[in-house]
Order: structure tokens, then sequence, then C-alpha cells
């Protein structure tokens, strides 16, 4: 069996990573899996259940009994996430998710939960995966790995113009208070914590276009497996 190609991408929230997964997705023919939209999916479940979030063991419970599913049926740009059978899409972008994500992601048994269902994901597909411990944790063996960063400023004005175009009328100061609470949150967790992954290449995209973070990786990917494409 021909090995599976692996490319993992990693960085804090308002970087482009999922954006940029997306589009190397497509132009490669990779199964693109959406690690962050199955934290928000469960947490989505967790607000709409009233749940105590002081309540570890509850949410715990919680993740043990929710089927979380991902659909490129139309296509990787129009990827759906199903959450007990329901289509969540777009109710797991909203502020409140947005807001409480980080906390239900540092639970360390709900990431083995999670961990283990990426993991299986990634046996018999070519896969590109983004989230913060894919590198480190999630995919370690993955043949490319990158880190995206950008400056702060910069990742709030992209997810104050992501929440915008979807309705939601968000002060940049909200939007910059919930970035730095997640920072906070993504990289001081006990377990997988957000981080460089050693062998990661490190691409700063504050001063570049979407163009040209996607070219980048993609001369790196198609570079090294020119002999296999």
């Amino acid at each position: 069996m021909k090995e599976t190609v692996k490319i993992a991408i990693d960085g804090p929230a308002g970087a482009g990573k999922s954006t940029v997964a997306k589009i190397i997705a497509q132009r490669l023919g990779y199964i693109y899996i959406d690690t962050g939209a199955m934290y928000r999916a469960l947490t989505y479940k967790i607000i709409q259940l009233n749940l105590d979030l002081k309540d570890t063991s509850l949410l715990i419970n919680c993740a043990n009994n929710t089927s979380i599913t991902l659909d490129n049926s139309l296509g990787i740009a129009n990827q759906l996430v199903y959450c007990d059978g329901k289509d969540v899409t777009e109710l797991i972008r909203t502020p409140a998710v947005n807001k409480l994500v980080s906390h239900v992601a540092q639970i360390s048994e709900i990431r083995t939960i999670m961990v283990k269902i990426q993991q299986k994901l990634g046996l018999t597909n070519n896969i590109i995966m983004d989230g913060r411990d894919i590198g480190s944790v999630v995919l370690p063996e993955a043949k490319y790995k990158f880190f995206l960063t950008a400056a702060l400023e910069e990742r709030v004005k992209r997810r104050q113009k992501e929440l915008l175009e979807k309705g939601y009328n968000v002060e940049y100061k909200t939007v910059m208070n919930d970035l730095l609470n997640r920072d906070l949150l993504d990289t001081t967790r006990e377990t997988a914590p957000l981080k460089i992954a050693e062998d990661a290449i490190i691409i700063d995209t504050s001063s570049l276009t979407l163009a040209e973070v996607v070219e980048k990786i993609l001369a790196i990917v198609m570079e090294g497996e020119k002999d296999a494409l």
C-alpha cells in the first residue's frame, strides 16, 4: 500500500490556517480536516444543552456521546459539519462559540477523544489538517508541517471581518480580548498546548496575501512530491 501524505498546519486563531488549508486541499485533491470545527461543534452542543462549564466530568461525558462528522460531498470549499446528525456548519462560527471553544478544547480527556477520531481519518487518505497541535500531537509523523502566525492586530482585523461578513457586529476591542484569551488558554493548557513543532516551517502571514501563503506552501509540497504527483 502506498504511504499516504499528511500535511499539518498549526497556528493561533486568525492566522489563516483553515482558509489556506482548504485551498491547498482543493489544489492537491487531498482530504481536508478542520479539527477546530470538531471542537466548535462540541462546544455548540454544550452551549445548547446549557451544561455547567465547570463540571468537567459532565463535559467529557457529553463528548463521549456526541457524533461529529465532516462532509465534503459539496466540495472542500463547502465542507459541512454535522453534530449528532444536525448541520451546524454556520452555527459553530458565532461569537458565543468563539468565546468558549478554547475552554472546552483544553480538557485533556476531550482532546484524547478528538485526536483518536482525527488520527483515524489520516490512515487511508492523503490529508491536510489544521489546528493547534497537529504537527506536535495529532500527526507527529506528518511529512510536511507548517506553523502560520501573524501579528495580533492583523489577526484581530481578519477575525472581525469574518464575523461582520456573517452578520455579527462585534467591536474591535471585543475581538482582541477574545483572541488574547484564546491565545492564553491555547498556549498554557496542560495537554497538547499550541506550540511550534521542531520540524515545522514557520510562515508569518502578516504582510502576505492569501495567494502568496498558498503558493509558498504548495511549492514546498510539490517539490517534495514531484516524483509522486
